[in-house]
């Protein structure tokens, strides 16, 4: 697999020493850089899609089954990596030559050969996959879910604003990673794996 770290961003300047600041009670918030905009803007609603996204990418990795895998490790820097895209859609000034945290070409190509490894140890499908067998396999289905609906709405902003369309790239190979990996848990976990029949109930 390929050194997704190659690349050093800029450290956040960063201090957090209070729980609540009172600034968004109005309704707004600030993106980097200081423009003020709604809680319902489509950025924000972009990276608090994203932040849920990463809560799921947590659930699978707390996950008691993965600790017999290398999985974890990976999961972590996909964390990491979620806040770097996230950076990416609050910052509307950020340039080409920005040395901000961001998701850059080997961050898809990370994913692209982390889903090449897993998916070589699986059969091919004839069939449409239904979510279900070890708890570890609906969760990443759940993270799945979760990401393709982030990448709906940045494939939205991307149309309204100047925004790096890696970002859409990176949330696609993700989704597909995370299918990947739920069908890698049931074979892990010695589950069945459940395929869609469309004349299930007739039979």
């Amino acid at each position: 697999m390929v050194d997704c770290m190659s690349e050093k961003f800029r450290d956040p300047k960063i201090s957090i020493n209070k729980v609540y600041t009172k600034s968004g009670d109005n309704g707004s918030t600030f993106l980097i850089g200081g423009k003020k905009v709604k809680k319902y803007s489509n950025r924000v609603c972009a990276f608090g899609e994203i932040d849920q996204l990463n809560v799921y990418i947590g659930l699978c990795c707390s996950n008691d089954d993965i600790n017999k895998t290398k999985l974890k490790d990976t999961l972590v820097v996909i964390q990491n990596d979620l806040f770097n895209l996230g950076n990416m859609l609050a910052s509307p000034d950020m340039t080409p030559g920005d040395s901000s945290p961001k998701i850059v070409e080997s961050s898809v190509v990370f994913l692209e050969d982390t889903i090449d490894y897993y998916n070589s140890d699986l059969d091919s499908l004839k069939s449409f996959v239904l979510p279900g067998g070890s708890r570890l396999s609906v969760e990443f289905h759940l993270a799945r879910v979760v990401c393709r609906k982030c990448e709906r709405l940045v494939v939205k902003i991307c149309e309204e604003k100047n925004i790096d369309l890696i970002v859409v790239r990176y949330l696609n190979r993700l989704s597909d990673l995370l299918f990947v990996l739920s069908r890698y848990s049931n074979k892990l976990l010695n589950e069945k794996e459940h395929l869609w029949n469309p004349n299930h109930s007739k039979e």
